[in-house]
């Protein structure tokens, strides 16, 4: 995958912005309206939900409708998806953190879905590679995808 740079990167403020859309702090529901922010916005609403143990984030570049990195979390453990076109779907391969024979629930959107530990990763590493696609737009680093 090719890596984007110069969105807004010499922007008013000196950030790449990035267009989301995750779950409400204060509902903790998906809210869907995408928003058009700093990176660093991303992240606030990242720490806000890790506070709630819980959370969805879709993440976007604002120049592109696709790709879309989606993050699913509950407590210490992640899924991450890969959205390239509007048929197609992947799954990032866990790290494991969890047992492949295992289950993990996670919210999608507003509802709980259960992956194996094959695609479960640990929430910081997770974290990590959505921040990086936020800044880079690459998703080629991230891990090996396992297309839905």
């Amino acid at each position: 995958m090719a890596l984007i740079v110069g969105d807004d990167l010499c922007g008013k403020r000196g950030w790449m912005s990035v267009v989301w859309a995750a779950t409400s702090p204060e509902s903790g529901l998906f809210h869907p309206t995408e928003r058009r922010s700093e990176v660093v916005d991303l992240s606030d609403r990242f720490n806000d939900l890790r506070s709630r143990g819980e959370g969805y984030v879709e993440v976007r570049s604002p120049n592109r409708e696709l790709p879309v990195l989606i993050l699913a979390f509950r407590g210490d453990h992640a899924v991450v998806h890969l959205m390239t076109d509007a048929e197609r779907m992947s799954l990032l391969v866990g790290d494991g953190t969890v047992p492949s024979g295992a289950e993990v629930e996670v919210p999608i959107m507003d509802d709980l879905a259960a992956f194996t530990g094959s695609f479960v990763l640990d929430i910081d590493r997770a974290w990590d590679l959505v921040h990086v696609f936020a800044q880079t737009r690459a998703v080629g680093p991230l891990g090996e995808w396992c297309e839905l």
